[in-house]
Formats: C-alpha cells, sequence, structure tokens
C-alpha cells in the first residue's frame, strides 16, 4: 500500500512553540502529539478532553487513528476512553484527546508533554445494503471464545 498523501496542520494562535506531531524512530507507526494547555492535575477517575492546540486537514479517503501512548498508560494509568479514537477527513475543528486517569494518584500534564499518538490509515467506504439471507460459515454464530483457547 503506497503511502498516504501530505497530513496538513495548522498552528493555532498561541503554539508556536509546540512541535507539529512526529515519530521517535523512524519504524514507529504513530505520530507523537503533545498537550497545548497550561499544565493541569488529572484527577483519578476524570477525564478530560485536552486541546492540542492543532487543526489538521486530512487526505480524502485517510482517517487519523488517536491512541493511548504505551509510557503514560504503564507509569500512570493514562488512557484514552474512546480508544481508538477516529478523526474523519472532513473534520477541521481543534484536535483534543481525551484523556483518563485510571491510576490512583493525580497525574500532572505539562504544557508540549506528549499525551497521545496518531496512526494514519486508509480506509473503506462501501455500500451498505440490506440482505434477506446471508452466505453460511463453518463458525457460523459462534462468538466471544467460540473459537478455542489454544
Amino acid at each position: 500500500m503506497s503511502e498516504p498523501s501530505r497530513v496538513r496542520f495548522l498552528r493555532l494562535k498561541g503554539n508556536p512553540d509546540l512541535p507539529l506531531p512526529s515519530r521517535a524512530t523512524p519504524q514507529a507507526a504513530g505520530y507523537d502529539v503533545r498537550s497545548a494547555e497550561a499544565d493541569l492535575e488529572l484527577q483519578p477517575g476524570e477525564i478530560r478532553a485536552v486541546a492540542t492546540g492543532l487543526v489538521m486537514e486530512l487526505p480524502p479517503g485517510v482517517e487519523c487513528q488517536v491512541r493511548p501512548r504505551s509510557g503514560l498508560a504503564a507509569r500512570y494509568g493514562i488512557t484514552l476512553p474512546n480508544s481508538p479514537g477516529t478523526i474523519d477527513p472532513d473534520y477541521r475543528g481543534e484536535l483534543k484527546v481525551l484523556l483518563q486517569n485510571g491510576g490512583s494518584d493525580p497525574v500532572e500534564i505539562r504544557r508540549g508533554e506528549r499525551i497521545a499518538q496518531l496512526v494514519f490509515a486508509r480506509f473503506l467506504a462501501p455500500e451498505v445494503a440490506e440482505a434477506e439471507s446471508l452466505t453460511e460459515t463453518d463458525r457460523g454464530e459462534g462468538g466471544f471464545g467460540s473459537t478455542g483457547t489454544g
């Protein structure tokens, strides 16, 4: 699959000090995005939409998935309750990240701190059609755990 076209970012006023999303290593799938907010304290159980100070323009047929950072999750229990969040190519509002403190202690999030990662992916938009019947499979209606444990 070819690389998606260029993703353009617009910095909102007051954020010239924040870098654009970037990959930590050449093979990283995710682009780290940072908090644009003044230092904040996320209380245990609290969910907050954290501003990034960025608006993005995605190419047609490309979505942006917003995912947690494993370091924040491992150290503090910080996650994204809607992970992965999806940003559609026609959205032009500020990118905000829903952070949740799943730990037992308050966590300070500093301005400029990496809070999430962005993963870009092409998507299909198939035609949706109602059917009178569907093809049979060996699995059939077997749901959770139906294919075994090994």
